[in-house]
């Protein structure tokens, strides 16, 4: 939490968490500090949700990486942020408008292509949810 406050995070609003252990001690020592005094509602949040989280838990990690993952968004935010950083200035904001273009437009394949993890959710799914899961994938 220290870590978020100096990267520059100023309000927390919903905490959602993928599996990081130490994250519920986290969200409860935030409780009791400086932030967890001036928001309370992150941890009231945090108690509310949990019998509605915690079965999500329940579910295989590669099933789990399917539901939650940002993977992609943040692939691509990476792709973008390393461009604008290697040219470091743009004569006009048309020639960073190009550059970003060019980027999205080569990156555009990947969006097509399943996640890695597919195959295993797949089965996974099907192995959980049997005939429901096989007929939803036919449709």
């Amino acid at each position: 939490m220290n870590e978020l406050k100096n990267r520059g995070v100023e309000d927390i609003m919903l905490a959602v968490v993928d599996g990081l252990k130490g994250f519920p001690d986290a969200i409860t020592a935030f409780e009791a500090s400086q932030w967890g005094q001036r928001y309370p509602a992150i941890g009231q949040s945090w108690r509310r949700a949990w019998s509605e989280v915690i079965p999500f838990f329940a579910f295989p990690e590669e099933v789990r990486r399917i539901v939650y993952t940002t993977n992609a968004t943040e692939a691509l935010n990476a792709q973008l942020r390393r461009a604008v950083r290697a040219r470091g200035h743009f004569p006009s904001d048309e020639a960073a408008t190009k550059l970003l273009y060019l980027i999205l437009n080569r990156s555009e394949k990947e969006w097509r292509m399943p996640p890695r993890e597919w195959p295993m959710a797949k089965a996974q799914l099907a192995a959980l949810f049997g005939e429901r899961f096989i007929k939803a994938m036919a449709a």
